[in-house]
């Protein structure tokens, strides 16, 4: 595939995953254009990882890097990594940005991009694996501005388990819980 088509490819894939919906009343205005500026010039090569410890770095590196791109009042994790983790996803379901960056070996590690609809779905469904009340398994639900690394982790490890009993990898779900449609 020629450098430039995938280039192209990367940046129509970050003006979609950094849009108004998945970042809208982050704190201050130029939160979505910064994170569209940081996603056009990542270089998805640091996510080719060979090992999940390896990933999970590069993942925790550019989620802080990015928050440091947002404005003062903005500068949220739960954002950045929302938005990564819509980017990656969106690379992984595109034919020639995973086939080039090697994305189908990582599916296993993407995390599920984290909203209200894919907390209340992770909640839904935990109950019929782990608990049936999930604020013994689970933290509240904080909201994407005040999300911090280890709810984020709590959800993304009992959302690994709702997608092992359903047979597909986590960063699926996402289209599971998004509006409610698998529910």
């Amino acid at each position: 595939m020629k450098a430039d088509l995938i280039e192209l490819l990367c940046k129509r894939v970050a003006e979609n995953a950094a849009g108004t919906t998945a970042l809208r009343n982050q704190g201050a205005p130029g939160v979505i254009k910064a994170a569209k500026n940081y996603l056009k010039a990542l270089d998805l090569s640091d996510f080719s990882a060979s090992s999940e410890k390896i990933f999970y770095m590069a993942l925790d590196k550019h989620t802080d890097a990015m928050t440091k791109r947002f404005p003062l009042n903005a500068r949220n994790w739960g954002a950045a990594r929302k938005c990564l983790n819509l980017f990656l996803r969106d690379v992984a379901y595109n034919y020639y940005l995973s086939q080039h960056y090697g994305f189908t070996r990582l599916e296993e590690w993407l995390e599920i991009p984290m909203d209200s609809y894919v907390a209340n779905g992770i909640r839904h469904d935990i109950r019929k694996i782990l608990c049936s009340d999930p604020s013994e398994c689970l933290p509240k639900w904080p909201g994407i501005k005040h999300l911090k690394p280890e709810e984020n982790h709590a959800y993304q490890v009992s959302a690994s388990l709702i997608a092992k009993s359903l047979g597909y990898a986590r960063v699926h779900l996402d289209i599971r819980y998004w509006r409610n449609l698998g529910l």
